[in-house]
């Protein structure tokens, strides 16, 4: 299994921090962001990543050969213009799709092994394998991490967990497709996808990818919710959210080996 983490981003809620360097090399406990990412993903046999890049790149690159990469095969993507997730992931799909070809919007493989695409500025216990598991076992197109928590973004399942529709604040919510039982629940930054994916991405240049999501839900596609709501998660988007984590991982929260 391969993975993307997204550590494009500026980091402009972490400032000052983010002053002189990327997002993904700020620490938590003594750890950059990008360390515990990739540690994470290393822990549940994943050794084959790719990493966005945008501010201050050069500093990743470095970073990354000075610690070996890690012990993994890490390739970067560069962005000269932030090209948000949708369009960060749709710039790596060679990296997913060098072992085969897309013909007639099929995949053709000899193994459509799903990806991992994770947000360097989330930190998680979650079983990544057992996500991994229920994206197979539902023959999902993406699978979104989700839990019960305050948001003011939101994103709607059916009874199925299967993607409907999203709401922003207290505005109307925007359907992509009718459900007799709607759940809100709020998205955790970390995506299982099928390389299947890149057929199926019409846009073009920046973009997100809820949206994307949203339209290929709409489509027929099943675009699935992971629904975690007992393990560790915090968004480190924050001086004070980063300052929380800290604490937390003093006391234990990530489990042995921060996995």
């Amino acid at each position: 299994m391969k993975a993307m983490v997204l550590a494009a981003g500026l980091g402009t809620r972490l400032r000052p921090l983010t002053g002189d360097r990327p997002k993904a090399l700020v620490e938590v406990a003594g750890r950059t962001l990008l360390e515990i990412t990739l540690e994470r993903l290393r822990g549940f046999g994943i050794c084959e990543v790719i990493i966005n890049v945008h501010h201050f790149g050069e500093m990743v690159v470095q970073y990354l050969k000075a610690h070996g990469d890690f012990g993994m095969r890490i390739e970067i993507s560069r962005e000269e213009l932030l090209l948000d997730t949708g369009g960060g992931l749709k710039k790596a799909a060679e990296f997913f799709l060098r072992d085969g070809d897309l013909r007639d919007g099929l995949l053709r493989h000899a193994d459509d092994e799903p990806f991992v695409l994770h947000n360097v500025d989330v930190l998680s216990s979650m079983d990544l394998g057992a996500m991994a598991r229920f994206h197979r076992e539902q023959g999902a197109l993406a699978t979104l991490a989700v839990r019960q928590r305050k948001s003011s973004r939101r994103l709607l399942f059916d009874g199925q967990l299967e993607l409907c529709g999203r709401r922003t604040g207290e505005e109307e919510a925007e359907m992509a497709r009718p459900a007799e039982q709607v759940q809100e629940l709020a998205f955790s930054g970390i995506h299982i996808v099928s390389p299947r994916i890149f057929s199926l991405l019409s846009e073009e240049h920046e973009f997100p990818i809820i949206p994307a999501y949203l339209r290929l839900a709409a489509a027929g596609e099943r675009i699935m919710g992971f629904r975690d709501d007992a393990s560790y998660w915090r968004d480190l988007g924050t001086v004070a959210s980063l300052q929380q984590a800290a604490a937390d991982i003093a006391q234990g929260a990530l489990g042995c080996g921060g996995r």
